[in-house]
């Protein structure tokens, strides 16, 4: 069967709730261990990270790396307070440079909002704030050959974009090249009606991809028809990274394992989780090329 030429990667959640040093490395090295090309890091604690200590773990480990986050209510950009809204794009721009530093080239998640479920409807004053920011935010990632991806996120999570067309709107007003999409199946398998049409719509747009099952388990453990998934993938011969993501309470950390609601103990052995997704994810990409109407 074909390799598959996409880049797989995996959360630093699955090894460590937070980017300490020790942490790191544990995280680098099991990601390398598990057979992955690209390590994630949620910036929730991020920007106390030793950025020279693991970009150079990182290199060490021959290892790409992507990281994400999302925003708290105070650092809302969707906000229509001034005061917020400058909170949390000096928030994002710190960020990026963390990003940077350690290596990365993709910075991804809810960019664009406080996660959490809203108690209303974004306002057109606060999409307008989102796209300020993330105008400026994309005019500085530029400069450091970083593309922003807008991880597009349930209802119960955000109210700025639940579904792809959302996404694609934003990233119309945004208007920068560097501006991707985001998707994560885990989201999609709630607010879309079906696993093709998405991927299809988003097309070359698409930046990054997020692989998690309905309840954020072992994969195809579920009910998400990733081969539907993987196949729309390959007819829109998407080459970037797609990186498993999982949340068990076996692996805390503060804050944000508060903020995903990971109350259930979904897994307990990381290791056993990572390498059996990254079978999953190979066996099930390199038959989709093989027969979809991707090139293999």
């Amino acid at each position: 069967m074909s390799q598959i030429r996409n880049p797989l990667g995996v959360h630093a959640l699955v090894w460590a709730g937070s980017t300490s040093p020790a942490e790191v490395e544990l995280a680098v090295r099991s990601t390398r261990e598990a057979g992955y090309d690209l390590l994630e890091f949620s910036l929730h604690d991020g920007l106390t990270m030793d950025t020279a200590h693991a970009r150079a773990e990182l290199e060490k480990a021959g290892l790409k790396v992507a990281c994400s986050r999302g925003l708290a209510p105070d650092a809302d950009v969707s906000s229509e307070d001034p005061a917020v809204v400058a909170r949390g794009a000096q928030l994002l721009s710190q960020s990026l440079e963390v990003t940077a530093a350690i290596g990365g080239t993709m910075f991804a998640g809810a960019l664009y909002s406080a996660f959490g479920k809203a108690a209303q409807p974004l306002s057109a004053p606060g999409r307008a704030n989102v796209v300020a920011v993330l105008k400026d935010l994309a005019a500085q990632a530029a400069e450091k050959n970083v593309t922003l991806t807008l991880e597009i996120c349930n209802r119960y999570e955000t109210n700025v974009i639940n579904t792809a067309r959302d996404a694609l709107r934003l990233a119309d007003d945004i208007g920068a090249d560097n501006v991707k999409i985001h998707l994560d199946t885990y989201h999609m398998n709630i607010e879309e009606a079906d696993m093709v049409r998405p991927v299809l719509e988003v097309g070359d747009r698409l930046g990054y991809v997020h692989i998690g099952e309905n309840h954020r388990g072992y994969l195809g453990s579920g009910h998400i028809d990733f081969n539907a998934f993987f196949h729309a993938l390959a007819d829109i011969d998407y080459t970037g990274p797609i990186t498993f993501e999982s949340f068990s309470s076996a692996v805390v950390a503060p804050g944000l394992s508060n903020d995903l609601a990971i109350w259930r103990n979904l897994w307990s052995d990381g290791m056993d989780l990572a390498r059996h997704a990254h079978s999953y994810l190979t066996n099930g990409l390199a038959a989709a090329a093989q027969n979809g109407h991707g090139n293999p």
